[in-house]
């Protein structure tokens, strides 16, 4: 019969601080934890297996850790007899020693203060070595040497340049299918922040709650609550939010909520698309009770096995309001978003944003809509459409057999299905020990949502600068089995 780790008497950290790598890290501690004689001689330690199990790291590492100390004469292994810390000479004592019977146990793994990991792929993020700085500059040159003398002063239209506006009316009618007229769009400083202008908007509407997705950015949920607004889950399955639960029947999220948020063209974490049918719900219901959809198209370029989704906005532009950011095209940094209102909802948007537009750069604003109507924009876009593309194919490559991936092929992250007996947390464990960040999907569940359990973890490929894809994706093979 296998030991169990729980079975071994006092808990003992590991500190690996002075390990370089995951087996080095294990034999080092180990070795140090039988020098100070926390691990008393003659105790017996876990299967190698067991002890992987506990840790989330591969059975070999430990068997490789194990191995090295038996040859170097601090642990010995005897069939029948298991593996135990070597009879030696009385060792310096740097803490306490194991309970009765000198038994210790590693139940826990205290991971080195190292600061900023060496990888990373959290998703939310684009590749931000791909921004095109050369492109860029000659845009800004551009925008700058035909620039008004008035772009240079305070702001006088809390919409934003009309320059961009044009620009963006153009592009996004073209690449997304959006009804935008440039008097109908709004610029702000990216999602949170028109999200902050939009919950401000509901807010005076006397609107008390809104239905957001089962699975999303708790950042945005957050800031719906501290506006005031409940948030109310929506089921989410592989054809997107289950929008029939907006009614006020059994399933319905009440007659209560006013605004649904939703991300159609590709769910935020699980990656789907919002299938013809729950997108006409979804209208439907807004036609029906004169509530809002909040539509966040956050990466709607990026498709890659098809064209592109057209923006829910385009079935009803008097009741979705489409929220588009630079973030993942270009990068964060940028701080550049922009919102196509309805029409009857400009006024109040403005009311909430004031009469001057503090929140972006002219001159940005102006760099912006030169690189939309240059072209360069669209050759960006196709240009690191390739590139995310390719990441994903090696990302499916890489994993394939070993774990599913799931969702569209689509955006900047991509959803890995852990097979059955593996956990978030055993993975996200043993990434740590990897150097390597990563989310579960667990960490997008809205609190309240009904959802059934799933074990997964959301994979941002997108993250990584080129020259770091490769040992990150060396890093997460490791983790898995």
């Amino acid at each position: 019969m296998t030991d169990s780790w729980a079975t071994f008497g006092a808990d003992l950290h590991l500190d690996l601080s002075t390990g370089r790598g995951l087996r080095a890290g294990l034999t080092e501690a180990l070795r140090e934890a039988a020098r100070s004689g926390r691990l008393a001689a003659g105790t017996r330690l876990p299967s190698s297996r067991s002890l992987a199990v506990d840790l989330g790291i591969a059975r070999n590492t430990v068997a490789e850790a194990y191995a090295e100390l038996v040859a170097e004469g601090w642990l010995t292994a005897r069939q029948g007899s298991g593996t135990r810390v070597a009879e030696r000479a009385r060792p310096r004592r740097s803490g306490g020693v194991a309970g009765a019977g000198g038994a210790a146990a590693v139940v826990g793994v205290r991971r080195p203060a190292r600061g900023k990991p060496s990888y990373s792929l959290q998703p939310g993020s684009p590749d931000l070595g791909g921004f095109p700085r050369a492109a860029w500059l000659t845009a800004a040159r551009r925008a700058l040497t035909n620039a008004p003398n008035e772009a240079f002063g305070y702001a006088v239209d809390a919409r934003g340049r009309i320059e961009l506006r044009e620009a963006l009316a153009g592009y996004l009618a073209r690449a997304r299918g959006v009804y935008a007229d440039p008097e109908r769009i709004v610029l702000c400083a990216g999602f949170v922040h028109g999200l902050t202008l939009l919950a401000g908007v509901l807010r005076a509407r006397r609107v008390r709650e809104v239905a957001v997705e089962g699975y999303g950015l708790d950042i945005h949920r957050d800031l719906l609550v501290k506006a005031g607004l409940r948030t109310r889950p929506l089921g989410v399955d592989g054809d997107g939010a289950r929008t029939r639960e907006l009614g006020a029947g059994a399933a319905g999220v009440g007659a209560g909520v006013g605004a649904v948020l939703l991300t159609p063209a590709h769910q935020f974490p699980t990656g789907v698309a919002l299938t013809p049918a729950r997108r006409a719900a979804a209208v439907d219901w807004a036609r029906t009770t004169g509530g809002l959809i909040l539509e966040d198209d956050y990466d709607g370029e990026f498709r890659y096995d098809r064209q592109p989704v057209g923006a829910l906005q385009g079935l009803d532009p008097d009741r979705v309001v489409y929220l588009g950011t630079a973030s993942k095209s270009l990068a964060p940094g940028l701080r550049m978003g922009w919102m196509v209102v309805p029409p009857g909802l400009v006024e109040e948007v403005l009311a909430v944003k004031g009469l001057i537009d503090w929140t972006s750069s002219a001159l940005e604003q102006l760099t912006l809509a030169e690189f939309i109507t240059s072209g360069a924009y669209d050759r960006h876009v196709r240009g690191m459409r390739l590139r995310y593309r390719r990441r994903r194919d090696e990302l499916v490559a890489a994993v394939a057999g070993r774990v599913g991936v799931s969702g569209i092929a689509a955006g900047l992250h991509a959803v890995l299905d852990l097979p059955e007996g593996m956990t978030e947390r055993s993975v996200i464990q043993s990434a740590a020990w990897q150097d390597l960040t990563l989310d579960g999907l667990s960490r997008h569940r809205h609190p309240e949502a009904d959802l059934p359990p799933r074990a997964a973890v959301v994979v941002g490929y997108g993250t990584p600068s080129d020259s770091a894809w490769a040992p990150t994706l060396a890093a997460l093979s490791a983790v898995l089995p």
